[in-house]
């Protein structure tokens, strides 16, 4: 199919954008194009305007502020697939990038327009939800910031105003010695998750789970933690017997359900790959994995 008609606008800086966004009632902006481009073709979006943010170069890039890193919402998942500062500072976004598509995928899909389109089994709004980050949002009335867990509303719902724009979305790193790991689960190499798990755990000088973060994607209408599968890990030693009853709690979280998919076998592979992806990050985090694989 083809699209129904459209004004396209190549607006050259993000006031541009922001001026021409508030001046028009039925107005999308487009990003990378993975996700509108087969809504626009679909009909299943028929804006009025669709506003090019590819020629805004402030918005693309990513840059150290203070202990954080601050990615471009227009910054591609290629240039964050390569960069060394993200494999160095930001290692589960790195291997969660990995999974997104294909190279071509890659090239021309952007953090922003992922985070955006908020995709339930995304990898990208589900790192975003493990990390904390934080959103910048933009528009003519001014910036407002967010945290992740604020922005997704509901299934491919997020908080945006119909004026505004995301600008950057802020992570803060974890310490360099804290494990990480994402794992997902799809019928094919490229395709969406059925279910993914993204899990970051920091030990103390004991030996006992000083912070942790568990993440489920797929799930749900939006990516979630399992602060459940936290609690019980928080403050102890991270023994396989701790481990596999935390994450026996992500077989207990309200999952959707489809024909091919029932709510119980998201259930199911939920615990399976949030274990998976915990043992992970305790190997990474200098747990020896023989110790809980056995």
């Amino acid at each position: 199919m083809k699209p129904s008609p459209f004004s396209l606008h190549l607006p050259e800086s993000l006031s541009e954008a922001l001026e021409l966004l508030a001046s028009r009632d039925n107005a999308r902006v487009i990003a990378g194009g993975q996700s509108l481009m087969p809504m626009l073709n679909l009909r299943l979006a028929f804006p009025d305007d669709v506003i090019d943010l590819n020629g805004i170069a402030e918005l693309a890039g990513l840059r150290e502020d203070g202990d954080d890193i601050v990615i471009g919402a227009m910054t591609r998942q290629r240039d964050i697939e390569f960069s060394p500062l993200v494999a160095e500072r930001l290692p589960l976004l790195k291997e969660a990038i990995l999974n997104v598509g294909h190279r071509q995928t890659r090239n021309r899909g952007t953090l922003g327009g992922s985070v955006c389109h908020l995709d339930p089994s995304a990898e990208q709004p589900t790192v975003a939800i493990a990390m904390d980050a934080r959103l910048s949002l933009r528009s003519v009335r001014g910036e407002r910031v967010v945290s992740m867990r604020e922005f997704a509303v509901d299934l491919m719902t997020s908080c945006l105003e119909p004026d505004e724009i995301l600008a950057a979305v802020r992570f803060t790193p974890w310490p360099a010695r804290a494990g990480h790991a994402f794992v997902e689960y799809g019928r094919r190499h490229g395709d969406f998750a059925i279910v993914s798990a993204a899990a970051l755990v920091l030990l103390d000088a004991g030996g006992a789970v000083e912070r942790c973060s568990l993440t489920l994607g797929g799930v749900a209408s939006v990516p979630f933690r399992v602060e459940a599968a936290e609690r019980l890990l928080q403050g102890n030693a991270p023994t396989r017997e701790v481990v596999r009853e935390a994450c026996a709690q992500a077989a207990r979280c309200e999952a959707v359900g489809d024909p091919t998919y029932p709510a119980w076998y998201r259930q199911r592979l939920a615990q399976r790959l949030l274990e998976r992806a915990l043992f992970k990050a305790l190997e990474r985090a200098g747990v020896l994995s023989q110790e809980h694989t056995s």
